[in-house]
């Protein structure tokens, strides 16, 4: 019997944004719960009124690496066939995809749904989630890529629904590793483009790491981007562009070419409920 695995996964340090935490817990309520899936919320320090320091080139590294390790520890210990992980930051797919790897060594491709490369080094960048890609690669940042057991190859890798005229310094890696990439006009129709990849590879297992930013904020609101009064043009990174209609899409389609047993959704920040909860903690009644 196959057995699934779900993680909620609150980390919120790798994007040093609170925010992820409650995303993350509503994600637990929104994903459709399955009739068989186990559930289990790692742990996460829930001190977000300290300000982060730099450790191993990374803000709030060691927290990230003491939470990584918990998550890599679950796994283990409850050896799922399938792993869902409910963040929280990007950076939470490392654990999973990283087992998912050892679990499926010959046969596992990884599908980047993202805006983004996360593929940063400690040079570029000092937000965690902004290496994970690049630490599943055995390249991002070195304290976080050397826990990684089984690095995938760059073959094995399709960034989906990337910026790619919109790369900047901190993305060089894209070009440097000469990654798969597909921009957001190449998916606008058809996944047909993603299928060719899954199967000149043969990958008979896929994990997904989807983060919502790839979304439009014109087409979905609980991004970052989608933050209510914000002037998309000052955002300082690049603005997704496709639609939930186009992702859901390419999830139907790929899940008939081979089986997803990772599936990573991360960067959650659903401003309506997040503002409501801010207003009623102001109020004393909710204080009681």
């Amino acid at each position: 019997m196959t057995k699934t695995l779900r993680l909620i996964f609150p980390q919120w340090q790798g994007g040093n944004n609170p925010n992820y935490v409650f995303g993350s817990l509503l994600l637990g309520h929104i994903v459709p719960p399955g009739d068989k899936a186990e559930t289990i919320q790692i742990m996460i320090d829930e001190d977000t009124s300290q300000e982060l320091s730099i450790e191993n080139g990374v803000i709030g590294g060691d927290g990230l690496l003491k939470q990584m390790s918990e998550a890599t520890k679950v796994l283990v210990e409850k050896a799922p066939d399938k792993v869902i992980t409910l963040g929280g930051d990007c950076s939470i797919s490392q654990a999973p995809f990283d087992y998912l790897h050892r679990k499926y060594p010959d046969s596992l491709g990884i599908l980047w749904l993202d805006a983004h490369s996360d593929m940063s080094t400690i040079n570029d960048s000092q937000k965690g989630h902004m290496h994970v890609l690049g630490n599943l690669l055995g390249q991002g940042a070195p304290q976080f890529a050397e826990k990684v057991c089984h690095p995938f190859k760059v073959e094995q890798v399709m960034l989906a629904g990337l910026k790619y005229e919109e790369l900047r310094p901190c993305d060089h890696q894209v070009n440097d590793l000469k990654m798969n990439y597909l921009t957001p006009d190449k998916l606008v129709d058809d996944s047909r483009l993603i299928i060719d990849w899954i199967t000149q590879n043969q990958f008979k297992h896929l994990a997904i790491h989807f983060d919502l930013d790839v979304l439009s904020p014109q087409d979905y609101r609980s991004i970052n981007p989608g933050k209510p009064y914000l002037e998309i043009e000052k955002f300082p990174a690049p603005v997704g562009a496709m639609t939930l209609e186009q992702i859901t899409r390419i999830m139907k389609d790929v899940s008939e070419q081979t089986e997803i047993v990772g599936f990573s959704i991360g960067e959650h920040l659903p401003w309506d409920a997040i503002n409501l909860r801010k207003a009623l903690e102001s109020v004393e009644i909710f204080r009681d």
